[in-house]
């Protein structure tokens, strides 16, 4: 059984069918769009201080938006869904490490 199934996912990857994939937008545009959420994921090390609110709002939206366009586009772009979904992730985690960040600024004042 799983031998069935590796072969299968063997023949895949060498499959025309793959290597066009390869070389289509609904590929490579993904791949470019990666940077957005690694680059989210980095900055929560730093000190939220930098965070811009207005930028996460807008990040957030923006993934929201790409998430329904991935999913709603035929063939789907899971890839895309997955880059945006994490994005989103990302974005909403930055928000409230700037929201706690601001009401922890209030009470110190």
């Amino acid at each position: 059984m799983a031998g069935t199934v590796a072969r299968k996912a063997v023949d895949y990857l060498r499959s025309k069918d793959f290597r066009d994939y390869l070389m289509r937008c609904h590929f490579w545009g993904p791949i470019a769009n990666w940077g957005l959420p690694i680059a989210a994921i980095t900055d929560m090390k730093k000190s939220p201080e930098i965070i811009s609110g207005r930028m996460t709002f807008a990040l957030s939206c923006y993934s929201l938006l790409f998430m329904r366009f991935a999913y709603k586009v035929q063939p789907r772009n899971w890839l895309l869904f997955a880059c945006h979904l994490t994005n989103e992730t990302a974005q909403l985690i930055q928000g409230s490490r700037l929201i706690k960040y601001n009401m922890e600024k209030k009470k110190a004042s």
